[in-house]
């Protein structure tokens, strides 16, 4: 099967082929796609692929209200795991972005609403890229995306973090023309 050519590992491709570009409207999921984009940071993402089985023991499967509670000594207890990527201000805003989702559900009644509200609660209709330098780092909607979590205490969420999280979770689908998995010939 053809693939968008990111996707060069057994374990890439599999993201590829069954996660990349499915939406996803779980609260607790689009925290740890949030997360894990933000770790990604400066790294690859078969890096942090590698990785996410210990990122979900460490930070309670990634449910936004127990993370929201770690204290300072769990934290430090994370940072000294060689299995995620001991960057302290990343584990840190991971605490600080669940209590900032926390506020965003009493405001809004989910994180859901808030992220898919860039796209209009749907994946973003666009021509299908001919290759994977036609798919820009940022956009307009992941810039305003970007904004607005800060606004609200949010951090590690630069304008291409948030565009690669739309992407992971279906608000775009940026798969290459003639990949095997895109949705449509679009």
């Amino acid at each position: 099967m053809k693939r968008c050519a990111w996707a060069t590992s057994p374990l890439m491709q599999a993201y590829h082929d069954q996660e990349w570009g499915v939406p996803v409207h779980d609260d607790d999921r689009l925290f740890e796609f949030l997360t894990l984009e933000g770790a990604q940071a400066g790294l690859s993402w078969n890096t942090i692929l590698r990785k996410r089985d210990r990122y979900r023991e460490l930070f309670a499967g990634f449910e936004i209200a127990k993370v929201a509670r770690f204290s300072r000594a769990r934290v430090e207890r994370i940072l000294k795991d060689p299995g995620i990527v001991r960057n302290r201000a990343k584990v840190e805003s991971t605490v600080s972005n669940a209590k900032a989702a926390l506020l965003v559900r009493r405001e809004l009644g989910s994180l859901d609403v808030l992220i898919w509200s860039f796209t209009g609660g749907g994946t973003m209709r666009k021509a299908r890229p001919k290759s994977s330098s036609e798919v820009p780092a940022s956009t307009p909607e992941s810039s305003a995306m970007s904004q607005a979590l800060r606004e609200r205490g949010f951090r590690f969420v630069g304008p291409t973090i948030c565009y690669a999280l739309m992407q992971a979770v279906g608000m775009v689908d940026d798969h290459v023309r003639g990949c095997g998995v895109a949705r449509s010939s679009r």
